[in-house]
């Protein structure tokens, strides 16, 4: 691509903007980079910057959403000015990428309406951005300490303005995960956890002694402000969620409508769901079978210490890489970076229920290593957590995949390829992954690491059918957790914190399975195309490098196979402005 081509112009326009008006996400692939004074910018890596401005804050004003309206549809107005047929295969697909892109801004602004309906948008709005700065495993800066200190200070007026959008327009089941969120109660050990002003008070207790001392007292007067508007918000929803609507079903056809238009997936909700309950069934037998063979086995011993873990994990993952390269699995430069784990820090751990706790890279930190912060181990702790612990490399195939695929995906020299991003691509590559390392021989020595790959197998098939029935109706919040807490025995208050984030972003539960089958189809397809020349190095290869990419398009780049793009094209719904969601029906 030539540095004037229109559409690189105009991907580069699209994504300035996105900086400025995404909303924040607690999920740790799609967020934002910071700004270049808040973190290292390696120069080497750095081209045409674009990260969150100084100072951000969303704004979700009715003024400012109808402002991104106009915004949006300028910038629809300029992709429809070129022609895809005048162009290569390779700039059709960043065409059509662009295409997904601005459908997610609709499916944004027009359906899902986020700052209207769900209480949890906000607590994300308001809090996350203050989590996000205490991510970065190098040490606190003036300007970043500063920055966090910002942070809570906005709290307040985020959490006024979410009053102001969700009056009359709240819906129950995210305002009652609110609710819960930010009051005391115990957890899935009965030990106490604080209400969410102490949450906050501990976190910037423990920082203080992290910066400089000159900033503590507007520390700790921007954490007692925003603790109490975070409390008077959780009760301002408890005085009203008992009057609010409780549908949160977007409905099939406006489904639909995503999965062409913003996920560029051809199949049906139906086949979606068929397809995850076989492999469901297929997952829960191996799983069995491996609980069988290892039943003489004795289970690994916990680590002592989160110290002790990270330490295991960081040998861990040099194997790992090791076994790519001597199967000639997948490539690994000496210049990337490695996934490494650290203890939970004490400033961190109060807001850890925000988000997932890693920082992986973006573009501009590509000399930094991603990280994984780690509690100290124990059976009781979160099904994620607990599992890790006991089999550490389990975690590093899937999040420690999602630092690769990005540390090389980011260095590709088409920037819409490095900015686009698409959970079903993301976490197919890592769920694909984990099948890979086990088929592969990584885990013949780790019974009981095999028997816990079979059982995330389980879970992510079993998110297909969740995600599908919360979008469509046919599931409630409680029916999604209970399908987690009874098929897979993933822990109460885990399945109620997946559920209602799924049934707030229909699509991405469903990313996990879906992708994994995508990505096996398109390589099933390379294996016959290209016979004895097929190489698994080179399409892993290739496929992380545009890891960012819908696989329906990837096959298009690797196979020149259109079957499902064409699929697509002559659904009714593709293109089309989003039917009306059913919770407004």
């Amino acid at each position: 691509m030539k540095m004037n081509n229109p559409l690189r112009k105009l991907g580069l326009d699209i994504w300035a903007w996105r900086a400025k008006q995404q909303a924040y996400s607690g999920d740790d692939i799609p967020r934002l980079p910071r700004s270049g004074k808040s973190q290292r910018v390696s120069m080497a890596t750095s081209r045409g910057h674009i990260s969150r401005p100084e100072g951000w804050r969303p704004e979700f004003s009715a003024a400012s959403v109808e402002k991104y309206r106009i915004q949006r549809n300028y910038f629809l107005n300029r992709l429809g000015e070129i022609d895809p047929n005048t162009l290569t295969v390779n700039d059709a697909v960043d065409h059509r990428l662009l295409g997904s892109l601005l459908s997610r801004v609709c499916w944004e602004l027009d359906v899902m309406r986020s700052w209207e309906r769900d209480a949890l948008f906000w607590v994300d709005q308001a809090l996350g951005p203050y989590m996000d700065l205490l991510l970065d495993p190098i040490d606190f800066s003036e300007f970043r300490a500063s920055s966090a200190v910002k942070a809570l200070e906005d709290v307040p007026a985020i959490f006024s303005e979410a009053c102001s959008n969700l009056e009359g327009t709240a819906v129950a089941p995210f305002a009652q995960a609110v609710i819960e969120q930010l009051s005391a109660g115990a957890d899935i050990r009965g030990e106490k956890f604080p209400d969410i002003g102490e949450r906050i008070a501990m976190s910037t207790g423990a920082l203080e002694k992290h910066i400089p001392v000159s900033l503590h007292g507007s520390l700790a007067l921007a954490s007692q402000k925003a603790g109490v508007a975070a409390e008077e918000f959780r009760n301002w929803l408890d005085l009203r969620v008992n009057s609010m609507n409780t549908s949160t079903a977007v409905g099939r056809d406006v489904f639909i409508w995503y999965l062409r238009n913003v996920a560029i997936m051809s199949e049906s909700p139906e086949e979606l769901v068929d397809g995850a309950r076989h492999e469901y069934c297929r997952s829960i037998v191996w799983e069995k079978l491996s609980n069988h063979l290892s039943s003489s086995v004795p289970l690994p011993p916990l680590p002592s210490s989160a110290k002790e873990q990270c330490d295991i994990e960081a040998r861990d993952e040099q194997s790992i890489r090791e076994f790519y390269v001597s199967n000639s699995l997948l490539s690994q430069p000496d210049n990337l970076g490695h996934y490494l784990n650290a203890p939970l820090p004490d400033y961190l751990a109060p807001m850890g229920f925000l988000a997932v706790t890693n920082d992986l890279t973006d573009e501009y930190r590509l000399d930094q290593n991603g990280v994984s912060y780690v509690p100290e181990p124990s059976l009781d702790l979160g099904y994620f957590h607990a599992a890790n612990a006991r089999a550490p490399r389990a975690g590093i195939i899937h999040e420690g995949v999602h630092y690769q695929q990005l540390a090389l995906g980011y260095r590709h020299e088409n920037p819409l390829r490095r900015r686009y991003y698409d959970s079903g691509s993301n976490e197919g590559i890592a769920h694909y992954n984990e099948e890979l390392m086990l088929q592969a021989g990584l885990f013949d020595s780790a019974p009981h690491t095999r028997t816990v790959i079979w059982n995330f197998m389980r879970l992510r098939a079993l998110r297909v059918e969740a995600d599908i029935g919360l979008a469509t109706g046919d599931l409630s919040l409680e029916d999604a957790a209970d399908l987690f807490s009874i098929k897979v025995s993933v822990d109460r208050a885990t399945a109620l914190k997946e559920s209602a984030f799924y049934a707030g972003n229909p699509g991405v539960a469903l990313s996990y399975q879906v992708g994994k089958h995508q990505l096996m189809k398109l390589i099933s397809e390379a294996i016959q195309v290209q016979g004895e020349s097929f190489e698994f190095q080179k399409i892993h290869d290739a496929v992380w490098k545009d890891g960012n990419v819908p696989f329906a398009l990837l096959n298009w780049i690797i196979n020149g196979n259109k079957e499902d793009l064409n699929t697509i094209d002559e659904d009714p719904l593709t293109g089309a402005i989003p039917p009306k969601p059913e919770f407004d029906r």
